[in-house]
């Protein structure tokens, strides 16, 4: 599965996509997250488990109990303004 990441978590982690196993899956968005968090600097670890990140699966704002499966694409994002 290939994660995408967006903004600082992006910068954080170095890239703008991670890996992960189908053997893993079914995950929730939540473990997934705690999980790709143990992989990356401690920057990136405090961004991704801030609570105000959201999470897209399949380009759908998801909550963090949302499971996670084999072919679905998912996003993580930090809180944006824009104006």
């Amino acid at each position: 599965m290939n994660i995408l990441l967006f903004a600082q978590l992006r910068d954080y982690y170095g890239a703008s996509s991670a890996e992960y196993s189908d053997d893993e899956l079914p995950l929730t968005v939540e473990e997934l997250r705690r999980s790709l968090a143990s992989r990356g600097s401690d920057e990136f670890r405090e961004a991704l488990l801030a609570p105000n990140v959201f999470c897209a699966v399949n380009q759908k704002v998801v909550d963090l109990d949302h499971t996670v499966r084999v072919g679905d694409e998912v996003g993580f994002f930090p809180p944006m303004t824009g104006g």
